[in-house]
């Protein structure tokens, strides 16, 4: 389905359930295809799903041990 930006902005909803729905829905400016409304597919990756794989998480917003300085400016 070929729309052009009015129609786009005025039928936002029902294309947005289009696309869902699978069909191609293409956002035209001046006749010319410009974009393509897709659906996000929902993705299986979650935050903190390795967390048991690890010992401790350093707090970043507390300061560096003056030992951990010199590590990180180059020191040993």
């Amino acid at each position: 389905m070929l729309v052009n930006t009015h129609e786009a902005k005025t039928q936002l909803s029902k294309l947005i359930a289009a696309a869902e729905a699978g069909d191609e829905v293409i956002i035209a400016r001046r006749g010319k295809p410009a974009v393509r409304l897709v659906p996000v597919r929902p993705t299986s990756f979650r935050f903190n799903a390795l967390a048991h794989l690890v010992d401790h998480v350093p707090d970043f917003d507390e300061p560096m041990t003056e030992e951990e300085l010199a590590l990180w400016e180059g020191g040993s």
